[in-house]
């Protein structure tokens, strides 16, 4: 009969190497995290594998992937090393005599729309923590989460969530947006197939909600026809107050604007203008004091909408 595993040979340093590997897609990317060579990464990952019993990594010209072995190992160090950072941060706090830290991803549909008034009440009832916000990518965010990175993201609905918790933060409303010159610019309501057919102006396609655009528009045999891309919806608006392009955008994205650049906001037709923003999160039992202190304002706030 095998002895079990002891406990204390288990080396944080080789558990964080070990989800870096992985987050790299090799041992010389994940040595580079560390500052250490390629030899000495492999040294510490083979040492696990030792110590665990079990083969954790397939290693190729190409990088490494997991075994069975190693993707359960990965799921449980992706917690551990949460857990650590989190430990980190809460005494850092301590030590400094802050109130506490938020660590909070949010895509950029969230910056332009609730969260800063979200933030601002937060704040307000919390003077004394402390937060770290990025805006990045939904599914970055997700990554991120998963990883250690952030204890909340917010995300848009249609980004897989790899059995994350989550809950609706927000709903907002697509909208088109146009010049005030522009042929359309006074008609009550423009369909999907007309808004594809004009030159757009959007962020990255790889964001959520250029996602859910571009599905709406295949769904009625239309594809996107992106003029340019740009990194927030501030610039988005300018570029459509110019004459560059339309746009496709979340209603609470654009309605600052309209006056103040002279655009006009149009109603879609033909497609689910519904644009839904999750809160996620690991688990919500193990949330530190002020992030469960947000998620209950962002949910005290949805249902008093």
């Amino acid at each position: 009969m095998n002895a079990p595993i002891n406990l204390n040979r288990f080396d944080l340093v080789s558990l964080r190497l070990f989800v870096a590997v992985i987050d790299g897609g090799s041992l010389t990317a994940g040595a580079e995290q560390f500052a250490i060579s390629t030899a000495a990464a492999s040294k510490r990952i083979s040492e696990l594998e030792a110590h665990v019993g079990s083969s954790l990594l397939v290693r190729s010209k190409r990088g490494v992937t997991l075994t069975a072995a190693g993707q359960t190992l990965l799921q449980h160090a992706f917690e551990i090393v949460a857990g650590v950072e989190q430990l980190a941060l809460a005494m850092d706090d301590f030590r400094r005599g802050a109130g506490g830290h938020l660590r909070l991803w949010a895509n950029p549909s969230a910056f332009a729309g609730f969260l800063p008034k979200l933030l601002a009440d937060f704040l307000e009832a919390y003077p004394t923590v402390e937060i770290d916000l990025e805006e990045t990518l939904s599914h970055d965010a997700v990554h991120a989460l998963l990883r250690g990175g952030t204890e909340l993201a917010i995300i848009g609905e249609n980004t897989p969530i790899e059995g994350l918790e989550a809950f609706v933060c927000n709903v907002d409303e697509l909208v088109l947006l146009l010049p005030l010159g522009h042929p359309l610019a006074k008609s009550p309501s423009v369909s999907i197939t007309e808004a594809a057919a004009l030159d757009l102006v959007g962020l990255s396609r790889a964001t959520s909600v250029m996602r859910q655009i571009a599905t709406e528009a295949r769904a009625v045999g239309q594809t996107l026809k992106i003029r340019m891309q740009v990194r927030n919806f501030d610039a988005v608006c300018r570029m459509v107050a110019t004459g560059i392009g339309a746009a496709i955008v979340p209603r609470a994205a654009g309605a600052p604007h309209v006056k103040s650049m002279g655009l006009a906001m149009i109603r879609l037709t033909d497609m689910v203008t519904e644009r839904r923003l999750l809160m996620a999160m690991r688990h919500r039992s193990r949330l530190s004091p002020p992030a469960l202190a947000f998620v209950e304002l962002a949910e005290r706030q949805v249902a008093a909408r």
